[in-house]
């Protein structure tokens, strides 16, 4: 686990919480003094733990170096409450409904194998559960990222305006 300590921890969990937090109102949560709030961001920042601009986390870094994906076949009228019961697993990152094989769908995380089939287990234990199917992650290649997309739109913009200008009668 990269050395952190529970403060560094709680900083964590608060960025988490709150990704906007200033870090005067991360201090004052805390209590903890202001200088030692921004130092301790900076080096997670510069060891890697914290990835675009202190708010998203490398997990891998933290600890929690198994990512799996799991694909749930489940009796449908139990859908809901098995979605309820896998908010409550903290290893569970998301949750989608899916078409085709299997139902649901959930990317997990887990700190070794062994903590992996702990996980797969409390989902087996989940009534309405029929089957589960579980691959795993050996690399990230491209992370979840959204940046492309505004992208694309932020240019679609740009050649919309400039149609219109150039369409406009002169003068």
């Amino acid at each position: 686990m990269n050395n952190l300590d529970p403060t560094d921890l709680r900083i964590l969990l608060e960025l988490v919480r709150d990704p906007r937090i200033q870090i005067g109102e991360l201090s004052d949560r805390l209590g903890i003094a202001r200088n030692t709030a921004q130092s301790r961001v900076r080096r997670m920042l510069r060891s890697g733990i914290l990835h675009d601009g202190g708010r998203e986390i490398d997990l891998e870094a933290v600890g929690y170096d198994v990512v799996a994906f799991v694909t749930i076949e489940v009796t449908h009228r139990e859908l809901d409450g098995v979605v309820g019961a896998l908010r409550l697993l903290p290893q569970v990152l998301e949750v989608h409904e899916i078409s085709g094989r299997g139902d649901v769908w959930c990317r997990v995380v887990a700190t070794d194998t062994h903590n992996l089939q702990a996980a797969l287990r409390s989902i087996l234990r989940i009534r309405g559960v029929i089957r589960t199917e579980t691959v795993l992650a050996l690399h990230t290649h491209i992370p979840y990222r959204t940046e492309p997309l505004i992208s694309r739109l932020v240019q679609g913009t740009s050649v919309q305006r400039a149609s219109v200008q150039g369409s406009r009668p002169a003068g």
